[in-house]
């Protein structure tokens, strides 16, 4: 009789964020759901954050989208964000977010020191600390669905991120499909250990 095999999944996740994400609302967003509170809250005192480079990537802006894509690319360099501390549950939520238009793949990322600036370093003249595994979301579906030119961040920030956040009329459709998602693939609907209503319960527990 063969020995059964047991998928083994690391306690935390190491991810590098180089579109939307980096915008940290839209990450609390999509990590808790739609009941998440105050993403300046201490929600996300389990992650660190920290500004980093990937290698021998290119990012476009995906042709009718307000998000970007990555894809392989010699000699050029992506800006982003390394977030540190993300759980299985976590990557599960980012995994049905980023849909089947992205694979998850293992990179290397040159962590940077943060700049007193910005969070988002230019390339030229910043520290890098080292190298560092980490998880992105490599675009799949061709270059013919992409912009040539690249995206820009600052951008979106100043004119498209009012269409993610809550509160906006267009949020709840733009995280509808997510929402959907996990409540269909989640038999527990929110009660397992990473599920919405656990973590309400353990947020009454630690208030009482």
């Amino acid at each position: 009789m063969a020995a059964s095999t047991q998928t083994s999944y690391p306690d935390t996740h190491t991810a590098f964020f180089y579109g939307t994400l980096m915008a940290r609302s839209v990450l609390h967003r999509v990590i808790f759901g739609p009941s998440a509170s105050d993403p300046n809250s201490t929600t996300l005192h389990n992650l660190s954050f920290a500004p980093a480079i990937l290698p021998n990537y290119q990012r476009h802006k995906v042709i009718g989208a307000d998000y970007p894509a990555i894809l392989e690319a010699q000699q050029s360099t992506v800006r982003g964000t390394l977030v540190r501390g993300l759980t299985q549950g976590d990557i599960w939520r980012l995994d049905l977010f980023e849909g089947d238009e992205y694979e998850r793949r293992k990179v290397s990322v040159r962590e940077l020191k943060p700049s007193h600036k910005t969070d988002l370093p230019s390339l030229d003249g910043d520290e890098v600390l080292g190298e560092v595994e980490a998880e992105t979301y490599v675009w799949i579906m061709g270059e013919n669905t992409l912009e040539s030119r690249e995206w820009d961040f600052d951008e979106f920030v100043r004119e498209k991120m009012w269409r993610w956040v809550d509160g906006e009329p267009h949020a709840e459709e733009m995280f509808g499909e997510l929402d959907e998602a996990v409540k269909q693939a989640d038999p527990t609907r929110g009660r397992g250990m990473n599920g919405d209503i656990t973590k309400a319960l353990q947020d009454a527990k630690s208030a009482s």
